[in-house]
């Protein structure tokens, strides 16, 4: 939504000046809405008048009819656009359009894209592409330049690199809204000259420097909040929230970590009030999700459901947002505001009959009333999966006989070092019948060899999975226990210049094609949704999971390497914390 309205134009706002005294007609009225204030939490019912994307009046229900056109409200409760403050597009496998299909006629109008997985995957000819998909749409998309291109840089490699200067170049377009999620937190905290140097761009673009805080506390935590560093999303506690309320960040809390949120909810109905730095967010979200829950809506209505009142939940996520986001013309249904508008069919369900953006009917009845174009992604997004063919034997992992001593990586989501004696035979580690194998494999045309771990506590496999999805560098990443069946699971995706695919018993068992950056897919949402939804099923039948660490998540997470912790990347196991490198399980 580039091109939205200048509401500083002066003859826009001498026409609301005018028409809100009732000496004009309104361009539309909204009659008979319930509105939500924001501001007081009271309801009241109101009629809304429009000049352009301005809210010129805000008044009782009949004083003025005059208008051009008439949107009949029913009684139905108003409240702003909602505002999705931190989130990747490509996470949800669709184009920009298709997402905004899916969010507008939820009610969702402004979101805030992180693009650092195509960033990752294509350099900047991903950010180019972002800011130019998102363009002409009907959903406000806030592009952000992305700080962790890689993810750790020395600890795996990626298709682009960011440094201070690239940051720097782009946060002086006026398209970028900020400086996004800094995950180099170690190196950050360290006084890296690189990760110092992108936030220091940040800062000196007098733009926002947003967060990705995993695990810090105390020192570390204040810190990094120091450095320049103004939100969080990475909460894995109670406690975590209001540590970082207490340290003056803007939360984001996030809808992709359900069962966390009640303790979430607990925590804010304790305090007696919603602070002004709680927003929501969905940061991930999966394309059967996407298209059956929706997006920030399904945030709003959970946390309604976990006890929030109405007001809190609405608050978060549009009036405090839009705070924080430093967009002083949302979040708000009040004279001089943007007219970003949501009439409810149903309030704690957060469901949505119309949707005015900007001023104009965007959606109505859980449809697009305005097109949502796609854009011709560049040559680069199109051939990012650089792999030479697979065979069974890149995923086996030599050693002396008749024993070695290993290093493991314990545990999903958190994981720890661990150590592990196991056979060899034939030069090769013999997998124990309690662990599976992970490989990385660069994507980028590096030619290094694929690199291997064996896994602990990871559950009991009976297939391969394979995933050019696998942040945040986006490498192909392959989990399984038979070599023969890793191999054809990634051979499958390389072959589609990226994807997920479940192989088992020689057999490819569902598949996924993500040609665009080896994350996206070009067919319509609901194609996307019910293919993703046959993998995660064939997934399913062949691996026990243990939630809520232990599961089809996890996968995509698993080679997240800024994290506290062990972890595998195309370099080998790294741990960032520790300023661990290790190319083979067995040591050298």
């Amino acid at each position: 939504m580039a091109r939205e309205t200048d509401l500083n134009a002066p003859a826009l706002r001498a026409r609301a000046v005018s028409a809100a005294q009732g000496l004009d007609p309104f361009d539309t009225l909204v009659a008979g809405a319930r509105l939500l204030d924001m501001v007081t939490g009271r309801e009241r019912t109101v009629d809304i008048g429009l000049v352009g994307g301005l809210v010129a009046s805000v008044h009782a229900h009949g004083a003025h009819r005059d208008c051009r056109l008439r949107i009949d409200a029913g009684g139905r409760h108003a409240v702003p656009g909602l505002i999705d403050t931190h989130m990747h597009v490509e996470s949800s496998m669709v184009t920009p359009a298709e997402y905004a299909r899916a969010v507008v006629p939820r009610g969702v109008t402004t979101a805030v894209w992180d693009p650092h997985e195509f960033a990752n995957a294509c350099g900047l000819p991903g950010v180019d592409h972002a800011i130019a998909a998102g363009r002409d749409l009907p959903l406000r998309l806030l592009t952000l330049a992305p700080t962790c291109v890689p993810s750790a840089p020395g600890y795996e490699t990626s298709g682009g690199d960011f440094g201070p200067d690239v940051l720097s170049d782009l946060l002086a377009r006026p398209e970028i809204h900020g400086a996004a999620e800094l995950m180099t937190m170690q190196p950050l905290l360290a006084g890296d000259p690189r990760v110092t140097g992108i936030v220091n761009a940040g800062l000196a673009s007098g733009k926002r420097v947003c967060g990705h805080a995993r695990g810090l506390t105390d020192g570390a935590l204040a810190a990094y909040a120091s450095a320049g560093v103004e939100t969080d999303h990475e909460l894995s506690s109670g406690d975590d929230l209001l540590a970082r309320l207490e340290a003056g960040l803007t939360v984001e809390l996030r809808g992709s970590h359900g069962h966390l949120l009640p303790e979430f909810a607990a925590v804010l109905l304790d305090l007696g009030h919603l602070p002004q730095t709680v927003t929501f967010c969905t940061d991930d979200v999966f394309p059967d999700d996407l298209l059956h829950q929706g997006g920030l809506d399904h945030m709003v209505r959970t946390m309604i459901g976990h006890g929030l009142p109405p007001a809190w939940a609405y608050r978060a996520a549009t009036l405090n947002a839009a705070t924080c986001i430093g967009r002083r013309d949302l979040g708000l249904v009040a004279p001089g505001r943007r007219a970003d508008i949501v009439l409810l069919d149903d309030l704690e369900e957060a469901r949505a009959a119309h949707v005015i953006a900007d001023g104009r009917l965007v959606a109505e009845a859980g449809h697009l009333t305005v097109p949502a174009p796609d854009v011709a992604p560049p040559p680069a997004l199109r051939a990012s999966v650089v792999v030479a063919r697979l065979t069974a034997d890149d995923f086996e992992v030599p050693a002396a006989p008749p024993k070695a001593r290993i290093a493991t990586l314990s545990k999903p989501r958190f994981p720890v070092w661990g150590e592990r004696e196991v056979d060899v035979a034939d030069g090769r580690l013999v997998l124990p019948d309690d662990m599976i194998r992970m490989a990385i494999v660069n994507r980028y045309g590096r030619r290094t060899p694929p690199r291997v771990a064996f896994l602990e506590n990871w559950g009991t496999w009976r297939g391969a999975f394979a995933t050019t999805v696998s942040h945040d560098s986006h490498n192909l990443t392959v989990f399984g226990r038979d070599p023969a069946d890793m191999a054809l699971a990634a051979n499958t995706v390389r072959a589609t210049q990226g994807g997920l695919c479940v192989a088992g018993g020689g057999r490819v068992l569902a598949h996924l094609a993500l040609p665009l950056a080896g994350l996206v897919g070009e067919a319509p949402l609901e194609e996307v949704a019910a293919r993703f939804a046959d993998v995660r099923a064939a997934l399913d039948e062949r691996v026990d999971w243990v939630p809520p660490y232990l599961v089809f998540k996890a996968l995509f997470g698993a080679s997240l390497v800024c994290n506290a912790g062990p972890r595998l990347s195309d370099v080998g196991l790294v741990d960032v914390f520790e300023g661990r490198i290790l190319a083979s399980p067995v040591p050298g």
